[in-house]
C-alpha cells in the first residue's frame, strides 16, 4: 500500500495566454493506511464579455435583474410540459450556469481541499472509530471532498448480495459519520447496457451511491455547499482477475467536474506475489487505455485534467535482503529503500507511468502487519 499517484494535463490557457488554473498539491501519509490531503486549486478572476443591457448593468441592480431573471425561469420551469427532453435540455443550461459562476468565484472562496484514502480492510467490518483517518481530530482540517477507496471488502455471497439490496456496512458507517458534519455522498452515474426485444442496443444511466466491483469499493463525500459545482459525474469498473472473468482483481473508477476542473480517480487492486510485477503493469496499462466515460466533454481516464490512482498496488521492495529492509526501517531511513522499489523502477523504464507524481514515501512498508499492530506478521 502507498499514498496515491496523481497526474495533471498541462493547465488549458485562457485567451490572454494566462493558465485557466493552477494545483497546489500537498500530501500527509501513515503507515497501516493510506491517505492525502491536498489543497487542490484555487481558480483566478476570469474576464467575461458583458453584454451592454439590462443584465450588464453595474453594482447591486444588475443582480437584483439576475435574481428576477432566475425567479421567472423557476415559474416556467413549474409550467414546462413533461417533455424528457425539453427537460433535459433545461438541465443542461442550469449546469451550465453553475460551471460559469463556479469559474468566477473568488480564489480565496476557492480553497478546496481533498482528502484521498485507500485501504485494504481484510474483510474486516468497520472500526468503532476513523477520526484520526479522517482528520476530525484535527483542527482547521476542513476537508471539502473525501474520495475512499477500499479493497477487499467483505464479498462472500451472503454479504454481497445483501449489500446489492442494500448499502455496505462501510457505506453507512462513512455517512453515519460524515452526514453530521455537513458531507452527502456523490451520486454516481453508471450507463446499463442491454439488447431490446428487436435485438437492438439499448442504454439507460442509473443512479448509484458507490462504485463496487466484488471486494473493491469507492465512495465520495462532498460539503454540502459545494454541489451545484460538482457535475459531469460518471463510474467506470474493469476486470482483471482469471484473464478478465473475475473482479477479485481491477479497478473501479469514480470522474466528476469539480468547480469546471475534471478529475479522475482510480482506485485499484492489482495483482499480488513478488514476481507478477509485469501483471500489475499490464494490468494497469490495461485499465488506462479501455476504461471509456459515456459523455462529451471526457472520454478516456488520461483525457483528465488530474487522475488520482491509488489502492493496494501491490509493488514489492527487491534485491534487499529481510534482515537489511528491518534493520533500515527500524532507523527511519526509508529513502535507502526507494531505488528498490518495483514501482519506482518500472516509472523510469515505462512510459505511460512517467506523467504520474508521487511524495516521499516516508512511512513503514505496510505489508504485512499482525492485524491492529505495528509490528509485521509474526506468523
Amino acid at each position: 500500500m502507498r499514498p496515491p499517484f496523481w497526474k495533471m494535463a498541462a493547465p488549458r490557457e485562457k485567451t490572454d495566454g494566462t493558465p485557466a488554473g493552477s494545483f497546489d498539491c500537498n500530501r500527509m501519509e501513515r503507515h497501516g493506511d493510506e491517505r492525502s490531503v491536498m489543497d487542490f486549486f484555487s481558480v483566478p478572476n476570469v474576464e467575461v464579455r458583458v453584454r451592454s443591457d439590462s443584465l450588464g448593468s453595474s453594482g447591486s441592480c444588475g443582480k437584483v435583474v439576475l435574481r428576477q431573471r432566475v425567479a421567472q425561469l423557476m415559474t416556467c420551469v413549474e409550467d414546462v410540459s413533461s417533455d424528457d427532453d425539453l427537460q433535459e435540455e433545461l438541465s443542461r443550461s442550469i449546469d451550465q450556469a453553475f460551471l460559469i459562476c463556479g469559474k468566477m468565484l473568488p480564489p480565496k472562496m476557492l480553497d478546496f481541499r481533498l482528502q484521498i484514502i485507500t485501504w485494504n480492510v481484510g474483510t474486516a467490518a468497520p472500526p468503532r472509530d476513523l477520526s484520526s483517518l479522517l482528520l476530525l481530530d484535527s483542527s482547521g482540517s476542513n476537508i471539502d471532498l473525501y474520495v475512499i477507496g477500499l479493497q477487499e471488502v467483505n464479498s462472500r455471497i451472503v454479504n454481497f448480495l445483501s449489500d446489492l439490496a442494500f448499502d455496505d456496512p462501510w457505506s453507512v458507517f462513512l455517512m453515519d459519520v460524515l452526514a453530521p458534519l455537513g458531507y452527502v455522498k456523490v451520486l454516481l452515474a453508471q450507463v446499463r447496457r442491454s439488447c431490446g426485444t428487436m435485438g437492438q442496443r439499448q442504454e439507460r444511466q442509473e443512479q448509484i451511491s458507490a462504485i463496487r466491483m466484488q471486494g473493491l469499493l469507492l465512495l465520495t463525500f462532498v460539503k454540502h455547499k459545494h454541489i451545484p459545482f460538482i457535475q459531469d459525474i460518471r463510474s467506470n469498473y474493469i476486470r482483471t482477475g482469471l484473464y478478465g472473468y473475475w473482479g477479485n482483481k481491477g479497478g473501479v473508477t469514480v470522474r466528476l467536474s469539480v468547480y469546471g476542473h475534471m478529475l479522475c480517480f482510480v482506485n485499484c487492486h492489482l495483482p499480488a506475489h513478488m514476481d507478477n510485477t509485469n501483471q500489475r503493469l499490464d494490468d494497469f496499462e490495461k485499465m488506462l487505455e479501455t476504461q471509456q466515460f459515456d459523455g462529451e466533454s471526457v472520454g478516456s481516464i488520461l483525457d483528465h485534467d488530474a487522475v488520482f490512482w491509488f489502492g493496494d498496488l501491490n509493488f514489492r521492495i527487491v534485491e534487499f535482503g529481510i534482515h537489511f529492509i528491518r534493520e533500515v526501517v527500524n532507523s527511519n531511513r526509508y529513502n535507502l529503500l526507494w531505488e528498490k522499489d518495483q514501482l519506482n523502477i518500472a516509472k523510469k523504464k515505462e512510459r505511460f507511468l512517467q506523467g504520474f507524481l508521487e511524495g516521499p514515501l516516508k512511512f513503514k512498508p505496510t505489508y504485512k502487519f499482525d492485524l491492529n499492530s505495528d509490528v509485521y506478521d509474526t506468523r
